[in-house]
């Protein structure tokens, strides 16, 4: 295990150098014993050869596997080894060491689905992808994301909502959490009986190029990639653009057409064969037959205001007057502030503020910054 943690350590040795060393020596500890003309004929940088010959990562290597093995509920798998996650190893490309942290093999054994996205996302979407996520990780599926601000974190809080596994994919080491402010989801994450799954050594910073190194290891990891808003030329596109590399499955959800942040998944939709996704069973039908046999069993329809609607709050028959009054004044994707319910509902404020709070101990609501008010899908 050292000889492939020096290797991934080595300087200019990323998945694709790499794989080509990998096929021409067949295992790290053959690469280290390479004559310095094998590797000079596959066109190595200079200083990737020095380093393998003189084995300049061997004594960081080994101090790396002993921080890992202190580490709780830590590991590192390597691409000969059992148990590294065989959807991964399909990948043109895999990452030679994966450093993980909590139940991680109980959560890839698990189907797993991708639900990826923009930072600076709407209501609309943060709302969207909780749902989807809930709705899946309660049927046992493995919310697999990127742990970033917006779309990524709503997945991942969808599927804790539901007391699901969720794996978040690093950009940084597995000791390095980013956004800092992400800290407490990352270990409830762990908490909630899922991973924290990185390729990188730890201590390694969220520097830029790392984040496409992610996002192939996000698709790799998952039968499917849902895109949840996506403007042009993010970082989900990309996620995208891998998975459909990887054979994997690709959904969008379609999105205003105004809106910048609709633009990714619209495209998909439209013009690079994107399943358009309403609800979780859009995701489900499309999966494995056997694994979509055990998510899909039969259900009645939903019926609300205007027959069927995907993604909504079906109205509970035991609502107070109050609080059907305020639930049917709100949607699931436009905000609408605590003084305008009390002017359009003509409830007291006191009394408002108790029926707000009821409908949110139901989970029928949600409270947003600014005392802004939105059904909770």
């Amino acid at each position: 295990m050292k000889d492939w943690i020096a290797l991934n350590m080595t300087p200019g040795v990323g998945p694709r150098v790499a794989a080509k060393l990998l096929e021409r020596f067949g295992s790290a500890g053959a690469v280290f014993m390479a004559l310095r003309g094998e590797l000079e004929r596959l066109r190595l940088r200079p200083e990737t050869i020095e380093s393998v010959m003189l084995r300049n990562c061997d004594e960081a290597a080994a101090k790396e596997l002993e921080a890992m093995r202190a580490m709780p509920d830590a590991d590192v798998l390597v691409l000969d080894d059992g148990t590294y996650p065989a959807l991964l190893r399909e990948i043109p490309d895999p990452p030679i060491t994966l450093y993980v942290r909590g139940q991680w093999a109980a959560c890839l054994d698990a189907p797993c689905i991708a639900i990826v996205g923009s930072r600076g996302c709407s209501v609309y979407g943060r709302n969207v992808a909780l749902a989807l996520a809930r709705e899946l990780a309660g049927r046992g599926v493995t919310i697999v994301s990127g742990l970033a601000r917006g779309i990524d974190a709503a997945a991942h809080r969808g599927a804790l909502e539901a007391k699901g596994r969720t794996v978040a994919v690093l950009g940084t080491g597995i000791d390095e959490v980013y956004p800092r402010d992400h800290r407490k989801l990352a270990e409830e994450i762990l908490e909630g009986g899922g991973a924290l799954v990185s390729q990188f050594p730890l201590g390694t910073p969220p520097v830029p190029e790392n984040f496409p190194y992610r996002n192939r290891i996000i698709s790799g990891l998952s039968l499917g990639v849902v895109l949840v808003e996506a403007a042009e030329n993010s970082g989900s596109l990309i996620t995208a653009r891998l998975a459909m590399e990887q054979n994997r499955e690709v959904f969008a959800v379609p999105g205003n057409i105004t809106s910048r942040n609709s633009f990714g998944t619209n495209y998909l939709i439209k013009g690079a064969g994107a399943k358009l996704v309403q609800q979780w069973q859009d995701v489900a039908a499309e999966l494995p037959s056997e694994i979509a046999a055990k998510l899909l069993p039969p259900e009645p329809k939903r019926k609300g205001r205007g027959g069927a609607r995907a993604l909504d709050v079906i109205e509970p028959a035991d609502l107070s007057l109050e609080e059907r009054t305020v639930f049917r004044l709100l949607s699931a994707d436009e905000p609408v502030h605590i003084d305008e319910l009390a002017t359009a509902s003509r409830i007291g404020v006191g009394e408002l503020n108790g029926t707000l709070f009821g409908l949110e101990m139901r989970e029928l609501i949600r409270q947003l910054p600014g005392k802004c008010f939105v059904r909770k899908l």
